[in-house]
Order: C-alpha cells, then structure tokens, then sequence
C-alpha cells in the first residue's frame, strides 16, 4: 500500500502541470521524463501485485488439493475395525 501511495503522490505531479498543448491526457507524449518513469513504474507494480496474488491463490489451493480427506469419510463403513 505504500507503494501505491507514494507513486500516487508522485503521478499528482502530472495532474497539477498537464499542459494540453503537449498532447492528450495521460498520454506518454503530454508527459516529461520522470512522469514516464512514475506511471510505468506505477503499471509495473500493478502487474507485479496480480503475479503476487495469482502465486497466493495457487499455493493455497495446492495445499487444499493437499489435505487428506476427512476420518469420517475415510473410516465410511469400517466401525468394526479398530482405528489407528
């Protein structure tokens, strides 16, 4: 979250000096240097948070996909034999 927050408080910077004159709105054109490094940075962490949250996703079902069944479903039917 403070990622996003600071790169935030830096693409501000575009908003309060957008000069229409240098091109369209949010387009790279209209951007100076540092503005092009902040937003791309900006997508860039984007991408990595969903590769991050697609990872977790993956490892919890993977130790879902992991756990035995439970003892009353694998003990179905077998109440005279002794259990471990």
């Amino acid at each position: 979250m403070a990622v996003y927050f600071v790169l935030a408080l830096l693409l501000m910077n575009y908003d309060d000096f957008y000069d229409e004159s240098k091109g369209e709105y949010w387009s790279l054109e209209s951007m100076t240097f540092w503005q092009k490094v902040n937003y791309i940075g900006f997508n860039i962490w984007q991408i990595i948070n969903l590769i991050a949250i697609g990872y977790i996703i993956y490892r919890i079902i993977k130790e879902i996909k992991k756990r035995p069944t439970t003892l009353a479903i694998n003990n179905w039917g077998d109440s005279d034999k002794p259990k471990v």
